[in-house]
């Protein structure tokens, strides 16, 4: 039987996620908390801008479980909100600040959000304040981008990036963020049930279907940050930097790098947007020392480095996760920098970090590492998952843990399907080896179905990384008329480095078995992404389904 626990030394308290600041505020009150853009922020600062934001929110109707939306990049405004919509018993919802109308139209019905916090930009206000006339929001409080830059930025954007600021109507429905925050602070106190109540509904990818909206609680958010502090004994309250490339509206960010930096007193270095050389220069002059990402910065850096002398000599640990990261990637990038770079895995649903190779310690190459602590991992039988597999043997990785969601919002029946005996079913095959260490081999859903095999993408990519001339690799399943699916890889190549299917195609034979072959290769010049960098399929699926489609029609019309 296969079950992998991580024992913790001592419980993990449940406590509400203003906690944590509340404590951080507490013990280091002068130290900085943000950095945006050349604008730092002490701890005690934001806690005051909190506590007076949370007490404009009271002011605005928000109590307990009512959701505020969050469509915001990386922000000072995002952390003040957060918190403070939190601690006046609210709960956040996050919101991709490029989503069109149509999905943020989805989103807010679904959840029920009545107020949205946003920036005063074209790119974002319009799309925010269209869904006024279209959907239940009723107020949209308002940032203003030149409020948070530095004197000298903040009078060249009023100037020179004019034309890319919105006009934003002066009447009820919209509420300044200065208006918000104009109050002697001091919210009215809520009595939170940290294991019990939600405070955020984070809203999964929906690349299987309609998105939904996993609750996660204040325990199981204060929980993995907590299960992240005790995985990096080595990390120093107070003193370290932490770089914010990703996201904080995707939940990796989120916990890895905002809760987690909060509850040690980190100073955030927020990048609201990923800019390669913007970040490089970053690094030199702020001299971050936890760098969390994903697979295709690191590889970004590595590129990069590889053409320019750039100090990168201060971090000390960084986490990827959002997808599997490459051996050849990650002993680059410890050549390059001489840190630490450990390959996690989560969901969703997990808020999201179940499992890490370890900081100090032995990294075994493709695992995805050991439970956290108090995380069990089981490895259930696809085809009876009431069957928990022994060592070796491939099945669907199941968790249990604080970190894992109650439920998803207002859907019982998905609810029920998301849950074995009371483990998370996470859609991921793996495997454990003789000493506990985690191996992903696939998601089911991209279980490549050829002559009767299953063939697993990962292994190919795995083996196209090996290919010195590749610098990033996707695979999908294709219709095959002989075996039902076959693979196709799509593939961009290396900067100023020369190679072609064939030569690719050969190279593989060593690698990989017949079976696993990918019918054809495409080289392209660029691969499609999400919105925090990972390599996507979803767009790739797309076109190869509408080309079928297309050569089934032209085959039609030739016939008749």
């Amino acid at each position: 039987m296969t079950t992998v626990v991580q024992q913790s030394s001592s419980p993990i308290p449940a406590v509400p996620v203003s906690t944590i600041l509340d404590q951080a505020v507490a013990q280091f009150p002068g130290q900085n908390a943000i950095d945006f853009l050349g604008k730092r922020t002490t701890y005690g600062e934001l806690g005051e801008l909190v506590e007076r934001a949370a007490r404009g929110f009271q002011q605005l109707g928000v109590r307990k479980g009512v959701r505020v939306g969050l469509c915001l990049p990386n922000t000072p405004y995002f952390v003040i909100c957060y918190y403070a919509v939190l601690k006046a018993g609210g709960i956040v919802v996050n919101y991709n600040p490029l989503y069109v109308e149509r999905e943020l139209k989805h989103q807010i019905g679904d959840s029920g959000t009545t107020i949205m916090v946003t920036l005063d930009l074209k790119q974002i206000y319009p799309k925010v304040a269209a869904m006024l006339e279209e959907t239940c929001l009723e107020r949209v409080v308002v940032c203003r981008m030149s409020a948070i830059l530095p004197a000298v930025k903040s009078v060249m954007f009023s100037v020179l990036k004019r034309s890319e600021m919105a006009e934003v109507p002066d009447d009820l429905r919209h509420v300044p963020f200065e208006r918000l925050i104009a109050n002697e602070g001091k919210p009215r106190p809520v009595e939170i049930e940290p294991k019990g109540d939600v405070a955020v509904l984070q809203y999964t990818g929906g690349t299987t279907g309609v998105p939904k909206g996993a609750m996660l609680t204040h325990a199981n958010l204060t929980a993995n940050a907590e299960q992240l502090r005790r995985w990096m004994p080595e990390i120093y309250a107070g003193q370290e930097r932490v770089l914010g490339v990703l996201p904080f509206f995707h939940v990796f960010a989120m916990t890895v790098v905002m809760n987690l930096g909060v509850s040690i007193g980190a100073e955030l270095i927020l990048v609201p947007r990923f800019d390669l050389q913007q970040v490089l220069k970053l690094i030199g002059k702020r001299r971050p020392t936890l760098f969390p990402g994903v697979p295709t910065i690191y590889t970004a850096l590595n590129n990069a480095a590889s053409q320019g002398t750039f100090d990168l000599s201060s971090i000390r640990y960084c986490i990827s996760g959002g997808a599997p990261l490459p051996v050849e990637v990650r002993t680059r990038f410890e050549e390059m920098t001489g840190c630490r770079l450990v390959e996690g895995y989560g969901l969703s649903e997990a808020s999201p970090v179940v499992t890490c190779n370890p900081i100090a310690g032995q990294i075994k190459s493709a695992s995805i590492g050991m439970p956290l602590d108090e995380t069990v991992v089981e490895v259930r039988s696809t085809v009876d998952p009431t069957q928990i597999l022994g060592v070796g043997e491939r099945g669907e990785i199941c968790v249990r843990g604080p970190q894992v969601m109650a439920g998803y919002w207002q859907r019982p029946a998905d609810t029920e399907q998301a849950f074995i005996d009371g483990a998370l079913r996470t859609g991921d095959v793996g495997y454990r080896d003789e000493d506990g260490y985690l191996f992903l081999v696939d998601r089911i859903k991209d279980v490549i179905l050829a002559g009767g095999f299953n063939v697993y993408p990962r292994v190919i990519e795995e083996a196209l990384y090996q290919h010195p001339a590749v610098a990033e690799a996707v695979v999908i399943g294709v219709p095959d008329p002989y075996r039902g699916q076959a693979p196709k890889a799509f593939v961009r190549l290396r900067d100023g480095v020369e190679a072609d299917p064939d030569e690719i195609k050969s190279f593989l034979t060593t690698q990989i078995s017949r079976i696993e072959m990918p019918r054809s290769i495409e080289i392209r010049d660029e691969l499609p992404k999400t919105m925090i960098g990972k390599l996507s399929k979803k767009e790739l699926v797309a076109e190869e389904q509408a080309r079928a489609e297309e050569e089934a029609e032209s085959k039609a019309r030739h016939i008749s």
